[in-house]
């Protein structure tokens, strides 16, 4: 039985893509109006996000300087002069990253329709950002009331997708990590790592990536709108579980 229900934040129910591609876009045009690979910037910036935030997470440095790592490098890529004070020419493109902040369109309408279960699921997020971030994004986009916790490393001791991370998320729930569904749109992440640490995991596929690698049975849907039947279908008696769900979910096993 699914008792609680934990999402990752960026780029499952907060739009992260687009407030990058706001802020990327602008912040360069303050530097540099008309630059000629203006259009690349947004991926750039979220290839820099992989390559520099792990370093962080590994305690290699902090998050202030990682951060100063990653604007240093992308002005090196687009050939703009380095800032003087990185600390603040990144305030500036958090200013621009804040304006964009919004939910995906499926977010409110899936919570909506969980809450109205008989049986309502505990909802959380688990997330691998600082609190105070995560916390100002979940109130901005109005889903600050609607998460019973709001799970972050600073409160667990580990960053997914370490086993410990999950195991220490489902005590917080007070409950055995069988009875936690975790869902998010990093393959890794959200699904399979939950599912290698007794979670059942979701793989949120807004994208269409190809097909990820060979898991733990993990379910893939490509919207939220999909989620109250994946719960339905985890919550039946076990002998009536098929191996695909209904609507836009399958189940991916070995």
């Amino acid at each position: 039985m699914i008792r609680a229900i934990l999402f990752d934040l960026d780029e499952t129910l907060f739009d992260h893509r687009r407030a990058v591609a706001h802020a990327a876009t602008r912040w360069t045009e303050s530097v540099c109006p008309g630059h000629e690979l203006l259009p690349e910037t947004p991926a750039l910036w979220l290839d820099l996000e992989d390559k520099h935030l792990p370093a962080w997470h590994a305690g290699e440095c902090s998050f202030a300087e990682q951060r100063r790592r990653r604007l240093r490098e992308f002005c090196r890529r687009l050939g703009l002069p380095q800032p003087a004070d990185p600390d603040a020419a990144f305030a500036a493109f958090l200013t621009h990253y804040e304006s964009a902040w919004a939910a995906f369109p499926d977010v409110h309408e899936t919570l909506r329709a969980l809450a109205a279960l008989g049986d309502a699921p505990a909802l959380g997020v688990l997330t691998n950002g600082l609190p105070g971030q995560q916390e100002a994004k979940l109130r901005r986009i109005g889903l600050m009331d609607r998460m019973d916790v709001v799970l972050t490393p600073d409160a667990l001791g580990a960053f997914k997708p370490a086993a410990e991370c999950y195991r220490q998320a489902a005590a917080k729930l007070g409950l055995p990590p069988e009875e936690v569904l975790m869902v998010g749109d990093n393959l890794l992440l959200d699904a399979v790592a939950p599912a290698r640490a007794g979670m059942h995991g979701v793989w949120l596929d807004r994208y269409r990536a190809e097909p990820g690698p060979s898991s733990p049975a993990v379910t893939r849907i490509t919207t939220l709108r999909a989620l109250p039947g994946v719960l339905a279908s985890l919550n039946r008696p076990r002998g009536s579980i098929g191996t695909t769900i209904s609507g836009r979910a399958a189940v991916l096993t070995r």
